[in-house]
């Protein structure tokens, strides 16, 4: 069963440790369809064309939500509609359940499975979020979520609002690849491999990796407002969506419970300052994103009980950045 971007299971075998999925279809969107600057071309190349698209990306999961910060940073609201899943499915896809008669008013459709089907009948992989669909057609045309932000910014320039942020500075994109690294395999992926450990030597393991991960970068946000310096990138999007859920969700739910966000104090004040920046704390519900993993991730929580905190008014408090 497939309950997030991810592809990630509510299950995992006794004894195993948690494996993410990582293969996506590999099209991407980009100017005039060329050949793009920077990483694979294992799949289609499809061109930036305003109001062709529209992505689809549930507020409930973090690797669309970062979709949805990207695209409101970047000003593209009026060049890349989008369409919000609700935060609850069963094992066939997510559904629009948030719209009238549960069915997306440009795609008309009720189940995402249907653009997955109808560009690739029988799609044998995880029905995910986020992904980009091409209207006319109603196909699918990427779900591959790391080169999604990655093109939004690089690929759609022309189409960026005169004052979005430079999100992947020239001058420090080596430095910045390998911080996103670590924290996709140790952060974003982490709590996962905690959540999802099928024996207690692997929760062990992943815990120990999660917390060694968490107090580097404490200690790197002591000296800096942001992760890469004095102004937001990729890397802030990235680490912010594993965080905006971490008192929510990760610590009970996914065991990650060393501390909670609320006393890690430089992560804390950095992850108040970039929600209340415009673009970040508009895309959280917090409300859906407890419903996804309480409700979908069976396994994990059998009775489906949501419980009621913590209380978000917390993210309002002055962050003193």
């Amino acid at each position: 069963m497939s309950s997030e971007a991810d592809q990630t299971p509510t299950y995992v075998a006794k004894g195993a440790e948690f494996d993410r999925d990582m293969n996506y279809i590999p099209d991407r969107i980009t100017l005039d369809a060329r050949r793009p600057e920077h990483g694979p071309v294992n799949g289609e190349l499809w061109p930036v064309e305003p109001g062709r698209y529209r992505l689809v990306a549930a507020a409930a999961c973090p690797w669309a939500n970062r979709t949805l910060i990207v695209r409101r940073l970047l000003g593209l609201e009026d060049v890349l509609s989008v369409g919000m899943p609700g935060p609850t499915h069963d094992k066939r896809s997510w559904t629009f359940d948030l719209d009238p008669d549960g069915v997306d008013p440009v795609l008309g459709i009720h189940f995402l499975k249907d653009a997955y089907e109808k560009r690739f009948p029988g799609y044998p992989r995880g029905i995910t979020v986020p992904a980009i669909v091409e209207i006319e057609t109603g196909r699918v045309v990427t779900n591959d979520f790391p080169w999604i932000t990655h093109d939004l910014f690089h690929e759609w320039r022309e189409h960026h609002r005169a004052d979005a942020p430079d999100l992947w500075p020239a001058d420090l994109r080596e430095e910045m690849e390998a911080v996103m690294k670590r924290i996709f395999t140790e952060v974003n992926n982490g709590v996962y491999r905690c959540g999802f450990a099928g024996s207690q030597e692997a929760y062990d393991a992943a815990y120990d990796r999660l917390w060694t991960a968490m107090d580097w970068l404490e200690e790197r946000l002591a000296t800096r407002r942001y992760l890469m310096g004095d102004a937001i990138t990729e890397a802030d999007v990235r680490l912010f969506t594993t965080l905006a859920r971490f008192d929510a969700v990760y610590h009970g739910h996914f065991k990650c419970n060393r501390q909670k966000l609320t006393e890690l104090p430089n992560l804390w004040g950095y992850a108040r300052d970039l929600f209340q920046t415009p673009g970040f704390g508009e895309t959280i519900d917090f409300e859906q994103i407890k419903r996804h993993y309480y409700v979908v991730h069976t396994d994990v929580n059998p009775s489906g009980i949501v419980p009621k905190g913590p209380d978000p008014a917390v993210w309002q408090e002055p962050h003193g950045r």
